[in-house]
């Protein structure tokens, strides 16, 4: 009995090695998507414009908060003016509108988190697509 216990530790071993290898990468991988999603954050300056039955430009400012909700403003060049907003995003679906307008933008942020693009429309039957990127943090 002696002799089967010297040759189980021995066999033993390659599989506690490559459990404490796993374990260590697992631990690296979580730490690294930890520190990714906290970089991809959609707080700060957004420029960015749309097409469709309207077009032009925007800039939008916002504030992320907890759960994904984001508060802010958009300034518009067509009805030209600046409006406060409100949305959410989750993972990478966004959604948020502008509510002096009556706009409703739908769409997905890039896995940098510096980009995102989507459909809009509006309380007056018009839509098209945007797009925006992120211009300093907030």
């Amino acid at each position: 009995m002696n002799g089967s216990r010297r040759h189980a530790i021995p066999r033993l071993l390659p599989v506690i090695v490559v459990s404490v290898l796993l374990a260590t990468c697992a631990t690296a991988s979580i730490a690294s998507a930890t520190s990714s999603s906290a970089q991809t954050g959609l707080g700060g300056v957004w420029s960015g414009s749309y097409s469709g039955s309207y077009r032009g430009t925007f800039t939008i400012h916002w504030t992320q908060g907890r759960s994904g909700v984001l508060k802010g403003s958009i300034a518009l060049s067509t009805p030209h003016g600046t409006y406060p907003i409100n949305g959410k995003v989750k993972r990478n679906v966004i959604s948020f509108g502008a509510v002096g307008v009556g706009a409703v933008y739908n769409g997905s942020v890039g896995s940098s988190g510096k980009s995102m693009s989507g459909h809009w429309r509006s309380g007056d039957g018009g839509s098209g697509s945007w797009s925006a990127r992120k211009i300093s943090r907030g």
